[in-house]
């Protein structure tokens, strides 16, 4: 049976899945792509060629690209610095190992196509990813709007990323470069753990979880910003630095930017995504995760082999690639 990932669609986006009574055809998403090779203006110009807009310098490292097909596009340069001064000697210093970054607004799902024709266009023009220097170490950030349920596909989508995140680093394993950065590291097992047994919980259980074993937004899926748009007030005890505002988005970064890689697209890394939800939604595969999990971490039952390759066996078998088409 071929890998569930290799069955995944490249060229087309798969739809976000309903959430009980809660529709997602209407959930916009925002995409974050990071790259070198391009400066931050050579950028800013070629997206307003592609998608039109107006070009608003903000400053030397930072560019609005407004008006245009795909709404607001900002341009910049990722540097989490103060001071100007020691943004322009970084600059300078790191040369393009600060990638350049795009930010949309959020946009329909429908206009996702967009987002991955901006990054042949990136590519065409030079823009490189992960992989073509040692020190490189880029990531894509999908922001899809929370489903409007109270919290309960949040709750979801929480267990089934952590009882999948084994599998998804499994198939896809991070450069090394990125690897060491302190900006994707995966969930605690305290956390997956507390989440495998989270049948019946609401948000403020989820607060209380990630408060407790993962109070920092540098995860492969950082929940900080929906928690602090739900429950601003339980995240007292989560340091400042990792509260940047609440949204009601989830902030997936877990992919790698490898746009100059043949077969990469933004699509497949979007799709992957797509599966975390389709399990989300799905009480009974997701329930058979959990039990999986707990099985899988008895002390009973360390000889039984991989996790990742157990969630694949229970993922492919089940009725999930049917109702995908894959």
């Amino acid at each position: 049976m071929p890998d569930l990932h290799a069955r995944l669609p490249r060229n087309r986006f798969l739809a976000l899945p309903d959430h009980g009574r809660a529709a997602s055809a209407a959930r916009r998403v925002g995409v974050e792509i990071e790259f070198a090779g391009l400066s931050v203006h050579e950028t800013a110009v070629l997206i307003a060629g592609h998608w039109g807009g107006e070009l608003a310098e903000q400053n030397p490292r930072e560019v609005h690209v407004t008006g245009g097909r795909l709404g607001k596009v900002r341009v910049e340069l990722d540097i989490a610095l103060k001071a100007q001064w020691a943004e322009d000697l970084a600059a300078q210093v790191l040369r393009d190992l600060v990638p350049v970054e795009v930010i949309t607004d959020p946009l329909s799902q429908a206009d996702l196509p967009q987002v991955e024709r901006m990054a042949q266009v990136l590519h065409a023009a030079g823009a490189m990813g992960t992989r073509a220097k040692l020190a490189y170490g880029f990531g894509v950030h999908f922001n899809p709007e929370l489903p409007d349920d109270d919290g309960a596909a949040l709750v979801a989508t929480a267990r089934a990323y952590a009882l999948c995140e084994d599998w998804l680093r499994g198939a896809e394993p991070l450069d090394p470069a990125r690897r060491v950065l302190p900006f994707v590291d995966p969930w605690p097992r305290a956390l997956v753990a507390a989440l495998a047994g989270a049948e019946g919980w609401g948000v403020r259980d989820l607060v209380r979880a990630c408060v407790a074993h993962a109070p920092s937004r540098h995860h492969g899926l950082d929940l900080l910003p929906a928690l602090q748009h739900l429950c601003p007030a339980e995240l007292s005890q989560v340091p400042e630095s990792h509260l940047k505002g609440g949204r009601p988005t989830f902030h997936y970064r877990l992919p790698e930017t490898r746009l100059d890689e043949p077969g990469w697209s933004i699509a497949y890394e979007w799709n992957r995504w797509c599966l975390i939800e389709h399990i989300a939604a799905d009480p009974d595969l997701l329930r058979a995760l959990a039990n999986g999990w707990t099985d899988h971490e008895s002390p009973l039952s360390r000889l039984r082999g991989n996790w990742a390759a157990e969630v694949e066996e229970m993922l492919a078998t089940s009725a999930l690639p049917a109702r995908l088409g894959l």
